[in-house]
Order: C-alpha cells, then sequence, then structure tokens
C-alpha cells in the first residue's frame, strides 16, 4: 500500500474463509434483487440513505394512502415508537450532562471511576457577515453566489 504517494508499506493479510463465504451469500442476495430489478430493502445505512436521496431527490406533489397497508402502518407506527425513546433519551441525556457540567464548574475535566469527560473552550474563529457584505457591496455578493439545489426533509407528522 503506498500511503499519500510517499510511503510504501507491506500487510499480510490472511484468508479468511468464513469472511469470504459471508461475501459470497451478501453478493448472491443482491444479485438476485439485480435480477428481479428490485431494490434491495433499506438497511437504515449512510448509503442507503444517500441512495434513495439520489433516486428521489424530488418529490411529485402526489399523496400515497397508505392507510390500509397493514405492513407500512406497522412501520409507521414503530417509527413513532422509536422517535418517542428517543426524545425522552434525548431529554435525559441532557439533563446527566447539565447535572456533570453544574458540578464540574469551570474545571476543564472531570474523571470518573469508568471515563472522564472534558469541556474546553475552542478557539474563538472568524465568520463572513454577509448580511452586511449584501447590503454595503450587493454587485460582489451577486458575483459570487451559486445556486444550492434543495433536499427533500422526511417529517412526520401525527
Amino acid at each position: 500500500m503506498l500511503l499519500g504517494g510517499q510511503e510504501l508499506q507491506i500487510f499480510r493479510i490472511e484468508r479468511d474463509e468464513e469472511l469470504i463465504a459471508q461475501l459470497i451469500t451478501l453478493e448472491w442476495e443482491f444479485w438476485g434483487y439485480v435480477e428481479r430489478g428490485q431494490a434491495p430493502p433499506a438497511d437504515g445505512s449512510d448509503s442507503a440513505d444517500r441512495a434513495l436521496r439520489a433516486l428521489y431527490p424530488r418529490d411529485t406533489g402526489f399523496t400515497l394512502n397508505l392507510k390500509h397497508d397493514l405492513v407500512m402502518g406497522s412501520v409507521f407506527s414503530d417509527l413513532l415508537a422509536v422517535r418517542e425513546v428517543l426524545a425522552t433519551n434525548t431529554a435525559l441525556e441532557a439533563q446527566l450532562t447539565q447535572a456533570i457540567q453544574q458540578r464540574r464548574g469551570d474545571s476543564s475535566r472531570a474523571v470518573f471511576e469508568n471515563g472522564e469527560v472534558s469541556f474546553k473552550r475552542s478557539r474563538d474563529g472568524t465568520q463572513l457577515d454577509t448580511a452586511r457584505l449584501a447590503k454595503e457591496q450587493p454587485e460582489i455578493v451577486k458575483a459570487y453566489t451559486v445556486p444550492k439545489p434543495g433536499s427533500r426533509r422526511f417529517l412526520v407528522q401525527t
């Protein structure tokens, strides 16, 4: 392997028959979807998210009625339940974090039996005041403005 175009490093990789067998099984499953002209089921991965966004970048305005689809109704109910658990856990995480921050005060670190937390200030940065620039130099803003495509958002309403 050539690292950064500078240094050659050689690694020995042992053949793993069990891993090879798993890869072959996965390949056959995937190829079955290809032969049937069917998309593989979404698996929650980042690659599946990117694929779905690429496949469906725009909506048609059509409303799909899934009220009588028992499978998708169950999936939607599970989504609502998971989101409720996440919201509860997020609130609990914030409460526990704040309790540690309050006890830690202005110290940089707090050490525990099974770990530690740190709370350090990041370096100050700078940012461009685009509102002021647009007001005072609109021609410059116009010359350097590029379009940014919108994205679809997944919103849940109950």
